[in-house]
């Protein structure tokens, strides 16, 4: 394994428990993998696939990267492809017919695509040896990014009960955890999970009081290095990215009502250090791969902890010092209770409400953040990680 490793990834050895659970796949059984941002991921089923006789399909909802990950494995010499609403029909069909040549190992789709009878028709038509649901939280109702979309895999394991399944995901509490497999039938599977503690990120809390005069600090302190912003609407984001281009800060917005060119192209401008700062809603950061993210900034209160902790992952991934800064004030308590009170299921209300305090409980801590939010996601806390 490690002469594949190093031939297609150029890599010299395994992250921890990346080898256990490639063995674990390539025994064609089931897994389940929680591993923060940056522990390596991918390579959990990039690297079978590039073993496995088949095609591996890979389930994600990151329209806006599959490109961009179906570019970095053909950069290795690995086929790959994406099917996903960004093609045509008649493209989406040139593809189908390149994956039944057996053109590619890997295939990356959109959830979505499982709710189509001809989609699941063509699968049938070809020798899948994995299937990889990335973002595997998305399943859950009680995680903090349910997609509707994402339960139409809950057909995969009677459709396909030979074919293995790897669920992957960088946050999950138990509960969600126990979702996941319950909504996968994933009864008989493995579950990995690599420690949530990223040692060197530091997270700090500030009272959001002359915010902007406090982020202006924050930004000389990492001049010209890569940092991201999130704020909690579209508008906020344009309205920070004009009062930062005051200050002679180049940044862009980055948020779901810019047109998917736009949002490419600001990415990649991002990613190749042609902008060094994003302000974005919480569309931007899944699935990039940016290893050396100086700071991340939430400027406006997370919706809950979950998300919190995979974004302030998106910094520091190149395993150097960053920071995490989040302004806190009660005023953005109240602007997300105004808005969980519209919403108007029950159920789900209540959950949102739950999260917000837990989300509020961990701003007003005056004693270890760290600990508090390795133990929300339910990993034992050790005095070696301070």
């Amino acid at each position: 394994m490690l002469e594949h490793l190093k031939t297609y990834f150029g890599f010299d050895r395994f992250l921890p428990l990346q080898e256990e659970i490639i063995s674990r796949v390539l025994s064609k059984k089931d897994a389940m993998v929680l591993m923060p941002t940056g522990g390596g991921k991918s390579l959990c089923y990039q690297l079978p696939a590039v073993l496995f006789s088949g095609v591996t399909i890979v389930v994600s909802p990151l329209i806006a990267l599959m490109k961009d990950q179906v570019d970095g494995l053909l950069a290795h010499g690995i086929a790959a492809g994406f099917i996903n609403s960004s093609l045509t029909a008649s493209q989406i069909n040139r593809v189908q017919q390149m994956t039944r040549d057996g053109a590619f190992k890997i295939l990356y789709v959109a959830p979505e695509r499982l709710a189509l009878p001809g989609f699941k028709d063509f699968l049938g038509s070809v020798d899948v040896s994995l299937f990889a649901i990335d973002e595997a939280h998305c399943i859950s109702e009680w995680g903090h990014e349910f997609r509707p979309d994402y339960r139409n895999l809950r057909t995969l394991r009677q459709d396909f009960p030979t074919v293995p399944i790897v669920a992957l995901t960088a946050t999950a509490t138990e509960q969600v955890r126990r979702d996941i497999v319950n909504q996968l039938g994933l009864g008989q599977a493995q579950v990995f999970i690599s420690s949530f503690n990223r040692p060197n990120l530091n997270y700090a809390v500030q009272p959001k009081r002359k915010s902007f005069d406090q982020l202006l600090t924050l930004l000389n302190k990492h001049k010209n290095e890569p940092v991201i912003i999130y704020r909690f609407s579209r508008n906020s984001t344009e309205e920070l990215v004009d009062d930062l281009a005051e200050e002679g800060f180049n940044a862009l917005p980055y948020h779901a009502g810019l047109g998917p060119e736009v949002r490419r192209e600001t990415q990649e401008k991002f990613i190749r250090d042609k902008v060094p700062i994003i302000v974005a809603t919480i569309a931007f950061g899944m699935g990039i791969d940016k290893p050396d993210v100086r700071m991340v900034v939430h400027y406006d209160l997370p919706k809950t902890l979950e998300g919190y902790y995979q974004e302030t992952g998106r910094a520091g991934r190149d395993g150097l010092p960053s920071d995490c800064v989040l302004f806190f004030s009660n005023q953005d308590r109240l602007k997300q209770e105004y808005f969980i009170r519209q919403i108007l299921d029950q159920a789900e209300r209540e959950n949102a409400e739950k999260k917000l305090r837990q989300v509020i409980e961990f701003a007003e801590l005056w004693n270890c953040r760290r600990k508090y939010l390795i133990e929300y996601l339910g990993e034992g806390w050790s005095e070696t990680y301070c």
